[in-house]
């Protein structure tokens, strides 16, 4: 039975050494192939087995899947030396894929078993190879495809976990992290088991990447100045011939034409060899069409929150309470009142109420817990510093207005919290009322159950897209506000331990969550195209909190569909999604000629020489994509998508349609009938425009096809345009 199935390392003789059939001539692959049995049996049938690994460097052997008998009979064939099972370390796992549902030994994690083979590849800041996130225990070496390298300073520090580092920024002759940024999201995507990771005793747990046992490729992109285009565009190069499965950039900039942004140049060319590239929405919300990264053949990712929480608070003089957060938690903390000190008040010094660096020089702040604003350009954990150095005892943060209830938890130098705008002015007017004005900072610790959550941060950028409106953007969510792991140095001064770790937030944290999953789908559906792997994402997300209510915005208010896109990731749904929408390369011709790039721009694009007048246009609209984004105005829109079945062999779907506010949506057919796997059936969605329709703003709703197992959401997003009048 399949459960009975263990993935195990075979160590053989060498081919040459062997001089009866197997002659000495036949290759590895072949050698490999003959110690397999003819079929395994599985659950409800019988499968080919298959070479998950073949090696030919640290051993002459293979990985596959075994039963115990199996392995007993081909311990009896010529040439064979050992098998062990693949080890696979206990699991306490770290918070975010048990927020994700991923479980030891069951759905998702045990179908992939955790990313094994898949190679992710980051562009980042490098990494930093001795932390313990980074070994590579209980992992087979990396696929036979690998064709990569650890540059000549690094290859001792490499291993079957890190099996690339390379770098780019000239100024820098190591993939060594000198940031922590890399480290990060490293760790975040692939990490390895880590038991009692924490920070300052916080968010306590074994740290683990969403894909434990993904190889991990580090390409280092960019320095203390930032990261340039020409080092991306060459780290993609290499990485596409490296023979990376996934690559993960956290990094973008503003938006810009697809045929100038080195990101989309080099993702499209990932794409088509078969490259899933998952990208960072952005951290410039929460306002409107500020995102990176928007192209069609991109996962672009924005940022959620998880249902835990660093919880912290503040009481006044008067016995007022406010809860906060922070990683920064000592245990030997003395809880009592303290005066409060506002910077603002008699301010001449613009930078002086925001905490800036050298603006706090009152010999009166001593002893005292300091009030600053959040912003002015400084890092808060920065603004502690500088309290610190004043003298002063603790801080409170207040957030700005539209940051709404996004709460960071920093590691901070002193003790101190971050609370929301309002619950800051609340303080400001207590402090205007008392001529001593006292406060005291408590912890309370790592708290989970936060049943708002996910919740859509501030931070995470929001469509609609500009540089291609007709494509909806963010494609999904994920975990990206206060996640634990791992970093190059201690931040709270642990000593004698390489196992450091950081709690930080941005898309970059959610971009690598999402670049993990897609390693496991890749694991457990090795054909799908990135387009597929993308659908099956998308048409699986969530769209309810565990409240079970629709997924919140900053403000604790609905979240609109330019910051949701498709909804918040669903791994374990993901995996069987019933029915996906496969963009097909052929397809982004007649895309990109429909955007009304020149011949040459679209020829920059898809390398080659390009006539858009020969070629069919179609609206950004029709690209077989698994969201719908349309400008409605007075005249009807069709369109038509493929939908491919991954699902069971003979199935039926109905569409249910939410139509969004003042238009008319009409499927046809209503029903799709499928009667064998991998066969594609069209459907067409016509908008209209209601009569009583606005003449203006966003209308939200989706289109849902059902059958009895599975169901395949689009979100559909509608940007309601003025009828014109004669």
């Amino acid at each position: 039975m399949q459960s009975d199935l263990v993935t195990y390392i075979v160590q053989v003789e060498s081919p040459e050494s062997q001089i009866s059939t197997q002659s000495s001539r036949m290759d590895l692959q072949s050698w490999y192939k003959s110690f397999m049995p003819k079929t395994i049996e599985t659950a409800d049938s019988e499968e080919k087995p298959r070479l998950i690994y073949s090696y030919h460097n640290v051993i002459i052997g293979f990985a596959t899947r075994l039963s115990a008998k199996q392995v007993k009979e081909m311990e009896k064939k010529p040439g064979f030396i050992s098998a062990w099972p693949q080890r696979i370390l206990s699991l306490h796992t770290t918070h975010t894929p048990s927020f994700l549902g991923l479980q030891q030994n069951v759905g998702l994690w045990r179908d992939s078993n955790y990313g094994e083979g898949v190679i992710i590849g980051v562009l980042d800041t490098g990494i930093s190879p001795d932390h313990p996130s980074f070994s590579d225990k209980g992992m087979a070496p990396p696929p036979a495809k690998w064709k990569g390298k650890c540059e000549s300073n690094f290859t001792t520090k490499c291993n079957n976990k890190l099996i690339g580092a390379r770098t780019f920024p000239i100024s820098s002759d190591s993939p060594i992290d000198e940031d922590g940024h890399g480290t990060h999201t490293a760790s975040t995507a692939a990490g390895s088991f880590v038991k009692g990771a924490n920070v300052y005793g916080n968010a306590e747990g074994t740290a683990v990447g969403i894909a434990p046992l993904a190889h991990l490729a580090i390409y280092k992109v960019c320095d203390s100045s930032g990261c340039a285009d020409s080092d991306i565009l060459a780290a993609m190069d290499a990485a596409i011939d490296d023979g990376v499965d996934i690559l993960s950039l956290s990094l973008g900039g503003s938006s810009i034409p697809f045929y100038n942004d080195p990101i989309a140049l080099g993702a499209y060319s990932a794409a088509k060899r078969g490259i899933l590239v998952s990208c960072s929405a952005g951290n410039s919300g929460p306002y409107d069409s500020t995102l990176s990264n928007e192209a069609p053949w991109i996962l672009t990712v924005g940022a959620s929150t998880i249902d835990r929480k660093l919880k912290a608070t503040v009481k006044l003089g008067d016995q007022q309470l406010f809860e906060g957060e922070t990683a920064f938690q000592p245990k030997d903390h003395n809880s009592t009142f303290s005066p409060l000190f506002d910077p603002s008040l008699n301010a001449t010094d613009f930078e002086r109420p925001y905490c800036g660096p050298g603006t706090l020089s009152d010999p009166e702040i001593k002893g005292k817990i300091v009030v600053c604003k959040a912003g002015g350009g400084f890092p808060r954990i920065v603004k502690g510093q500088t309290v610190k150095d004043a003298g002063g005892v603790g801080m409170i943060i207040i957030s700005t207005a539209d940051d709404g209830f996004t709460i960071p938890a920093d590691a901070h130098v002193l003790p101190a919290l971050y609370i929301t705008y309002k619950d800051g002015m609340e303080i400001l007017d207590y402090m205007n009322s008392t001529s001593k004005p006292i406060a005291r900072i408590a912890f309370q610790g790592t708290i989970i159950g936060d049943k708002d959550a996910p919740v859509v941060t501030a931070f995470s950028s929001r469509g609609p897209s500009i540089a291609s409106p007709g494509i909806l953007k963010p494609d999904i969510i994920g975990p990206g506000l206060n996640i634990l792991a791992a970093w190059p140095t201690s931040i709270d001064n642990k000593t004698n331990t390489k196992s450091t770790f950081n709690i930080i937030s941005g898309t970059s944290m959610s971009c690598p969550h999402l670049s993990g999953v897609a390693a496991l789908l890749k694991s457990t559906h090795p054909t799908w195209s990135p387009a597929a792997i993308k659908s099956a994402i998308m048409t699986t997300a969530n769209t309810v909190n565990l409240a079970n209510d629709p997924i919140l915005d900053e403000r604790l208010l609905s979240a609109n569909i330019f910051a949701i896109g498709a909804g918040h990731v669903n791994p374990s749904r993901a995996n069987d999604p019933g029915l996906i929408y496969d963009t097909e390369l052929k397809d982004y011709l007649p895309y990109l000629c429909g955007l009304n790039y020149t011949n040459r721009q679209v020829g920059n694009l898809l390398q080659r020489t390009v006539d858009c007048k020969e070629v069919k246009r179609i609206p950004e609209a029709q690209l077989n994509y698994p969201s719908f984004s349309i400008a409605l105005g007075e005249i009807s829109q069709t369109y038509t998508r493929t939908v491919t079945n991954v699902g069971e062999a003979k199935s039926s779907y109905s569409v249910e349609i939410a139509s969004p506010p003042g238009v008319s949506v009409i499927v046809k057919p209503s029903t799709l009938e499928f009667s064998q796997l991998d066969q594609k059936l069209k459907y067409q969605v016509t908008f209209t425009k209601r009569d009583n329709s606005p003449n203006s703003g966003i209308a939200q709703g989706f289109l849902k096809w059902s059958s009895k197992k599975y169901s395949v959401r689009s979100p559909v997003a509608v940007v309601l345009q003025p009828t014109i009048g004669f």
